[in-house]
C-alpha cells in the first residue's frame, strides 16, 4: 500500500530491532523481510534503527527484502533510489536525518546514504499468492497491509510469514491487528503494548 511515511510506528519498530538484534547475534547473515514496502519510507526506517544499534560489522551482514505489489507505481524504482522530498523527512529526528540522508541532484529532495541503500533489496511480490519470498528470515514486518484483507486471507498470509521465518524469529504488524486465534499456538507475544511476536517452534 502506498500510503506510509518516516518513523511510523517507531516503537514497534525499534521493539522489533532489540530483541531480533539478541537472537540473531552470531549469525553471518541477518534477513529482515519488510512486506508492503510502499515507496521505502517504512524500509529505511528499519534499516536507520537497525544502523543505530547494530555495529558496523554487524550492520554489514544485515540484508532487508523489501517487496510490493505495485509496479504501476514504479516502487521498486523509488525504493532503489531511496530519494525523497524534505517534506516527506519532516519526522525524522534531526541526527538521524544528518546521518542517513544526503542532498539529491534534484532541489528539495535527499537521498539515503549508500551504506543503508546496499542492505536494501527489492522485488515484487504478491501477498495474496500465499507463498513466501524465501526463508530463514529472523524478522518479518508487515505494516498497513493486513488491514485490507479478508480474514481468511490474513490468515493464510500470516502463515506464510511463519513459514518463512527461522525458528524463534520474529514478526512484527500494526498494533491495529491483532493475531488471529487460529494462529495463537504459533506465536508467542513477546512485548504487552506492540503487536510483535516470536515464532513458536
Amino acid at each position: 500500500m502506498a500510503f506510509t511515511f518516516f518513523m511510523r510506528d517507531q516503537p514497534t519498530l525499534e521493539y522489533a530491532a532489540d530483541h531480533m538484534i539478541r537472537y540473531a547475534s552470531g549469525r553471518s547473515r541477518v534477513r529482515i523481510w519488510e512486506a508492503g514496502a510502499a515507496h521505502g519510507q517504512e524500509t529505511y526506517t528499519i534499516a536507520m534503527i537497525f544502523a543505530e544499534k547494530m555495529n558496523q560489522f554487524a550492520f554489514k551482514n544485515l540484508r532487508i527484502d523489501a517487496t510490493d505489489y505495485d509496479q504501476e507505481n514504479n516502487f521498486g524504482d523509488i525504493v532503489t533510489r531511496g530519494v525523497y522530498p524534505y517534506d516527506e523527512l519532516q519526522r525524522t529526528p534531526e541526527h538521524l536525518f544528518k546521518k542517513y540522508f544526503e542532498p539529491a541532484d534534484e532541489p528539495g529532495k535527499f537521498r539515503v546514504i549508500a551504506d543503508l541503500r546496499n542492505r536494501v533489496f527489492f522485488q515484487y511480490h504478491d501477498l495474496l499468492s500465499f507463498k513466501p519470498i524465501g526463508q530463514d528470515y529472523c524478522l518479518v514486518v508487515c505494516k498497513n497491509v493486513l488491514l485490507h484483507f479478508q480474514q481468511e486471507e490474513r490468515i493464510k498470509v500470516i502463515k506464510m510469514y511463519y513459514d518463512a521465518l527461522a525458528p524463534g524469529g520474529y514478526f512484527a504488524c500494526e498494533n491495529t491487528q491483532k493475531m488471529p486465534l487460529e494462529l495463537s499456538h504459533l506465536f508467542e507475544q513477546v512485548v504487552p503494548d506492540a503487536q510483535l511476536f516470536k515464532k513458536i517452534g
